[in-house]
């Protein structure tokens, strides 16, 4: 077989993929909770999940820099679907910042572009820092950092700033649900603070490293990060990529992962054989987007009422 005519690594785009010329069956739909390592892009672990998996068909839900760990939700075969509908609008993270120094990037990957006196350092108080986290819990308004994903007439900020472009985004309402000091760590020349934030998506734990330490007048930046939660998804599923390479499977099957992320609908057999149509069926008297059940606890479809009756959003075992 010539390359121009050899099955991708991780199989075709519809599922089955190769091993030394013998067709692999495609694994079955669901959500694999990855543990993503540090250093590694969030594509990077997808393109790791395809080839350990064999198959083509794998997404995430959100993103995380490289330099953080922890949850990154991915879909798989079917389960792909799932992934726009996902209410991960929630996220729980433990971090580290340091305080005596801002970066271009707001992180500890970034160049310094300020670092503060000793003595300023040495002047924040206990006090002042409760103050300045305080200040920064509840309904805020964030400027995203300027290498952030965020995107600018089509194009991501990063990508902009890394083309040399100046990039100055508008700040937005964010919420930050708790914002807990958990230890503080005095050095000569920085004041490092471990913390657990629980934020809306679309929050920047970088940014509140950079606003805290503007608001202290000596710099901040975020030297760690761990994301604990996704949504409903938490390290309590998570696998790492060495885990999945050596046993290669799931997180939780497509039902279990509806089950999880969705209000659910039991139905009985003519209603299942209505929804596997992708007919309207009698409303179930559930807000917004849920999980419809076969009787055999099969899932069927996510569904959202309208009015009297239900219709289908995406049928996920159609007849």
């Amino acid at each position: 077989m010539t390359d121009r005519h050899r099955p991708p690594p991780g199989g075709e785009p519809g599922g089955s993929g190769y091993a030394a010329g013998v067709p692999v069956q495609a694994p079955p739909p669901g959500l694999l909770i990855v543990d993503k390592p540090g250093g590694m892009t969030s594509h990077d672990v997808v393109a790791k999940a395809r080839r350990f998996l064999r198959t083509r068909r794998v997404g995430h839900a959100g993103t995380l820099d490289p330099m953080a760990t922890g949850v990154l939700v991915l879909g798989v075969e079917r389960a792909t679907k799932l992934l726009g509908h996902l209410a991960l609008d929630r996220k729980t993270y433990l971090a580290t910042i340091a305080l005596g120094a801002a970066t271009t990037t707001d992180d500890a990957e970034g160049e310094i572009t300020s670092r503060a006196d000793v003595s300023a350092v040495a002047g924040v108080s206990d006090a002042d820092i409760a103050a300045g986290i305080a200040a920064l819990t509840g309904d805020i308004l964030q400027k995203p950092s300027a290498v952030s994903a965020v995107k600018v007439n089509g194009k991501r900020a990063y990508a902009r700033v890394r083309a040399g472009e100046e990039v100055d985004l508008p700040a937005r309402p964010v919420t930050v649900h708790r914002f807990d000091l958990l230890a503080t760590r005095r050095e000569t020349d920085r004041v490092e603070l471990d913390v657990m934030v629980d934020c809306s998506s679309g929050t920047y734990v970088r940014a509140l490293a950079r606003d805290l330490g503007a608001a202290l007048g000596v710099g901040g930046h975020l030297a760690a990060l761990r994301r604990t939660s996704v949504g409903p998804f938490t390290l309590a599923k998570a696998r790492t990529l060495d885990e999945v390479e050596r046993e290669p499977g799931l997180s939780l099957n497509l039902a279990e992962a509806v089950a999880a992320a969705f209000p659910r609908t039991d139905v009985d057999a003519p209603v299942a054989a209505a929804i596997r149509h992708g007919q309207r069926v009698p409303a179930a008297g559930l807000e917004g987007t849920y999980g419809v059940f076969a009787p055999d606890g099969h899932v069927l479809a996510l569904a959202q009422d309208t009015g009297r009756t239900a219709k289908p959003v995406v049928v996920l075992d159609p007849a």
